[in-house]
């Protein structure tokens, strides 16, 4: 079930081994998982599907939906796979897996796909509105999605499949790609899917509608927002990466240099500009943090390398985006729990329903095939023959941490030499109050990527009296001891950094239409130590009593050795175990002024690495209405190591002194220093706070 390279390089690529033919023998590995669920030559690309509920085709509703979900998910397995398939096909046109000879499997799959009356027909935009007597013209279908996946294949696999095709059948093809490149879309990324349609609808010679063309592109260009990403919807998240970064550099080169040379332009520029510094995105081992919507596309992140290659003067660094690329692929590839009957699951490791949403099936994994349209450049490219670098880990010293702030995104990542570790914080996150799958993914306090976010534990009541839901882990969970009212952070404001600290301001379930001083906050301000992140929280509240809490990352629990120490004011826990593939893991977390308590919990389920885990978790109260004179302060750290060699006293307690500048040294205004037992000060200072809040 393993993936295991059989052709390894550690001459050429020191940090993984992974070559060209690892990639191809990668490929093959995934297509090989797929094809064992495929049982004859006419059958589509329709998995098992393990998870019911949430994912579509959503059994509960009309048949007619159920329909167009199923002509969907078929759509969306026979192009997904032919991400990985496409550049398979072109390298090895004769390559034969499970009994199928892999070009002309797709070569098929696809003419059904755009045959009326076959049962593989995925319908038209026309057809779709149709079948649902639903004539709204602005809906959009998921086929929208999937014709963009079609294009870049048959262009990946022209000799092979397109330019096979008889005149009618490559017309029957464009009949379908011209009904949805000119449809409506989705006002987000999926404006890309349009404009590739139709670049490559024009370049095969057919005619389409160039004011839809330019009206598509300008609103793309206008999502930018700096240091290389797009705004998608209101989120920042892998989309920036996975589509904006991939889809508009290949319509550069299909359409927009010779026809709209000033937006070409600017795409190029803003893909060069992310190359700048997301290679900082991933950590020393290359691995994804798991973070934003659609994590089940996993290593798909690593697609805006290849992307940058597409354009006329890329910028990017051959030898460091393989490694990562590679990096990333074995993140998820050589787990046991990757897949499910050959397929890889909907989880972020194995199956975890927490992370899916509604618009995917059990297909939509394959969108990590992106990251395979490597294999689309020769051997002979530098992307193959660069010898493997580390950027950013290579030059680091013991200890030290390399952090990178982006306004633009509200994104701050640093990378820490001492655990290899990438920790991402972020801001100007909008969702629901009830939405806690949105807060799950958008919301944390930071992101780990050897620490995959936890769902809302699920625990029997501790001794404490605290109860479910009223922890998450790098959350903050409000409860109004007066009306028993849970409330959770689902708006964060980005305030930048300064002097190494960046600030930040979360309200508990924000609502619009309430005057923002009449919603309970809080005053975020963190700043890197070697093993972690520091926390120096200001409460804002209107309204006590309260109870408060914070919770660590989740930690897998494979057997776990939990060790409490205290030391004056301060208290400290400490975990130590392994993952699920048995790697070792350590965390500890410590509380100073400002919290009550320190304890432990543990969960089933709610970890996307382990069944069991545990979340260390600090609590406290306030229970003046006008306390002024309680502390507003909160401190805390949170430090992870990848051993089980012993946390220093001066890792686990960091903090020699604590000097407060207001006159009942709560914290309530003036500037809070903490002087560390490393010699450095932090100075933190919230006023000036309001006049540079964005989302």
């Amino acid at each position: 079930m393993v993936f295991r390279p059989k052709t390894l390089d550690f001459d050429l690529s020191p940090y993984t081994g992974l070559t060209r033919d690892s990639w191809i023998e990668a490929g093959i590995y995934l297509l090989e998982g797929m094809f064992q669920n495929i049982k004859h030559f006419e059958d589509p690309v329709v998995m098992p599907r393990k998870e019911t509920k949430i994912t579509y085709p959503h059994l509960h509703l009309p048949e007619e939906i159920q329909e167009v979900e199923r002509k969907a998910e078929m759509f969306e397995g026979l192009t997904r796979s032919f991400f990985i398939a496409a550049p398979l096909i072109h390298i090895n046109p004769q390559l034969e897996l499970c009994g199928y000879r892999i070009r002309d499997y797709y070569k098929n799959q696809v003419l059904k796909s755009c045959t009326k009356g076959d049962p593989a027909y995925v319908g038209t935009y026309e057809d779709l509105q149709a079948i649902t007597n639903h004539q709204d013209p602005f809906r959009a279908f998921q086929q929208t999605v999937e014709t963009c996946a079609l294009v870049i294949c048959l262009w990946i696999s022209k000799e092979e499949i397109w330019d096979t095709f008889t005149q009618e059948e490559k017309d029957r093809v464009a009949k379908l790609l011209l009904s949805f490149a000119h449809a409506n879309t989705v006002p987000q990324n999926w404006r890309l899917f349009n404009m590739l349609d139709m670049a490559f609808l024009h370049m095969e010679g057919y005619q389409i509608d160039k004011e839809i063309m330019a009206d598509h592109a300008m609103a793309i260009l206008n999502y930018y927002v700096g240091d290389g990403w797009y705004r998608d919807g209101h989120s920042f998240d892998y989309y920036s990466c996975w589509a904006f970064n991939v889809y508009a550099p290949l319509w550069n080169l299909w359409y927009g240099y010779d026809h709209e040379p000033y937006i070409a332009k600017k795409f190029e520029e803003n893909s060069n500009k992310l190359m700048e510094t997301y290679a900082d995105f991933f950590d020393q081992d290359g691995f994804t943090n798991m973070w934003g919507r659609s994590n089940i596309y996993r290593n798909a992140s690593t697609s805006a390398f290849d992307g940058n290659m597409f354009l006329k003067e890329s910028r990017v660094n051959h030898g460091l985006a393989r490694r990562i690329a590679s990096g990333s692929l074995l993140q998820f590839l050589t787990r046991e729990d990757f897949r499910y009957k050959g397929v890889p699951t909907l989880g972020f490791y194995g199956q975890f329903s927490p992370l899916v949403q509604g618009y995917s099936c059990a297909e939509s994994p394959f969108w990590m095939g992106k990251a395979f349209l490597c294999l689309h450049l020769p051997a002979d490219h530098p992307f193959w023959t660069a010898k493997e670098n580390n950027g950013t880990w290579e030059t680091l010293e013991e200890n030290e941490v390399k952090e990178t702030v982006l306004n633009g995104p509200a994104l701050c990542f640093s990378n820490h030499k001492a655990n290899g570790e990438t920790i991402l914080r972020t801001g100007k996150v909008v969702k629901d109050s009830g939405d806690n799958h949105g807060m799950w993914n958008y919301s944390k306090l930071s992101f780990n990527t050897k620490y995959p976010w936890e769902a809302t534990p699920v625990f029997e009541e501790i001794g404490s009296g605290i109860k479910v839901g009223e922890i998450e882990a790098q959350q903050y969970v409000l409860k109004d001891t007066t009306s028993g009212e849970l409330q959770k952070c689902n708006v964060t404001f980005w305030c930048g950094s300064k002097k190494e600290v960046l600030y930040r301001r979360q309200f508990f379930n924000y609502n619009l239409q309430t005057e923002s001083q009449w919603i309970q906050g809080i005053n975020l301000a963190d700043f890197t130590v070697p093993y972690g992140i520091v926390r120096v929280d200001q409460l804002k509240l209107f309204r006590r009593p309260i109870a408060l809490t914070l919770g660590a990352y989740g930690f897998p629990d494979n057997g776990t050795e939990i060790i409490k120490k205290e030391k004056e004011n301060a208290k400290a826990i400490i975990l130590k175990g392994s993952d699920f593939t048995g790697k070792k893991r350590q965390l500890a977390m410590t509380i100073y002024d400002g919290w009550s308590d320190l304890d432990y919990l543990q969960s089933k389920g709610t970890n996307p690495d382990s069944e069991q885990s545990l979340i260390v978790f600090a609590s406290t109260t306030r229970k003046k209405q006008y306390g002024g004179y309680e502390s507003y302060i909160l401190i805390s750290q949170v430090i992870t190591k990848d051993n089980h060699e012993e946390f220093t006293e001066d890792e686990l307690f960091p903090i020699l002194n604590i000097e407060y500048g207001d006159k009942h040294k709560v914290g309530a205004y003036g500037i809070t220093r903490i002087y560390l037992k490393d010699g450095k000060v932090r100075e933190i200072d919230f006023e000036g706070m309001e006049a540079n809040m964005s989302l």
